[in-house]
């Protein structure tokens, strides 16, 4: 064979080994999961809990609010533009009060139903999570239903708590912290097989491994305000060691856990505002706290006097 042959030989050969590589490569490289997702060997480890003081709330309450199983969803936010709707591409997902639609007030809510089983007529909320499917509006995707969510509120490791006043609005998060340096991103994400450890990032997990979203309340009120002008000063985060700030008083700690059954590979993400690019570090959560006066009398005593307890299968009316 002449030189001249072996060299398109070998450039031919060149041709088809770049042409196998780059259909080969996406797929060693796996699924595209977006630029927000980690996996969970790079996440950080669980921040350490304070230790009780004497005299420390450390009791919890635990209810069933349900799962949003029945799609009460609208663009509405109650606390930051009440009474009108939000833009199209904002859903939120709401457990609790169902009286909560794109033209409710705060006020509004007072004496509508809820799905709380225990006769909690609050309104919990926060972005809804979708699929990303290829050809969609980001927007666009299948919405989720977590297949598991708990409520549980939780007191105070330097001493008791009071009662949260009816209609205190809460938030946890921040809407707008891809755009705002994240100082005040506070959702956590993390799989149900890494439970001890956790990021801001969209967790890819493992096969069999469920997706797990959290948001810890704030819980250190004025005593004063039910709402300020930025939806925060009323209600603000434990210090370092978990005692409140002076000037406030300890409150009730919301947790709410929510799981998703995302399989292996399926890129998702939270609705965002635009200009956010669904970043999860814009996830938020609000409460607007309608739990009746002896309701919020037992979560009190059982946070105060160290008592587990579970009304998770309590049927009782709104009142």
């Amino acid at each position: 064979m002449s030189m001249g042959r072996v060299a398109v030989a070998l450039e031919g050969a060149l041709v088809a080994a770049v042409v196998l590589a780059a259909a080969v490569l996406p797929a060693l490289r796996g699924p595209d999961l977006g630029p927000y997702s980690i996996s969970m060997d790079k996440a950080g480890p669980v921040a350490a809990v304070p230790p009780a003081s004497a005299g420390a709330s450390t009791g919890s309450y635990t209810w069933n609010c349900g799962r949003n199983e029945r799609g009460h969803r609208n663009t509405a936010n109650i606390v930051v533009t009440p009474g009108r709707p939000g833009p199209q591409h904002h859903t939120h997902d709401y457990v609790g009060n169902l009286g909560v639609q794109p033209d409710s007030t705060v006020d509004s809510l007072v004496g509508k139903p809820t799905t709380c089983t225990n006769g909690d007529a609050s309104t919990y909320f926060w972005p809804v999570l979708r699929y990303v499917e290829p050809g969609r509006d980001v927007h666009g995707g299948p919405v989720q239903v977590p297949v598991s969510l708990t409520m549980t509120y939780r007191g105070n490791p330097r001493g008791p708590v009071l009662a949260m006043p009816r209609l205190l609005r809460v938030q946890v998060g921040d809407a707008y912290a891809h755009t705002n340096g994240g100082k005040l991103a506070k959702a956590w994400w993390t799989c149900s097989d890494t439970l001890d450890r956790m990021t801001m990032d969209y967790p890819a997990c493992e096969d069999g491994a469920q997706v797990v979203r959290i948001f810890e309340f704030p819980s250190c009120w004025d005593g004063r305000q039910l709402d300020s002008p930025g939806h925060r000063q009323q209600v603000v985060f434990p210090a370092e060691g978990g005692g409140c700030p002076v000037g406030t008083f300890a409150v009730p700690q919301l947790r709410i856990t929510m799981t998703y059954a995302v399989p292996p590979g399926t890129r998702y993400q939270i609705d965002a505002f635009d200009g956010q690019d669904n970043h999860p570090a814009t996830d938020h959560g609000f409460l607007v706290n309608l739990m009746p006066d002896a309701v919020m009398k037992r979560v009190v005593s059982c946070l105060n006097e160290g008592k587990q307890c579970d009304e998770t299968s309590t049927r009782r009316a709104a009142s």
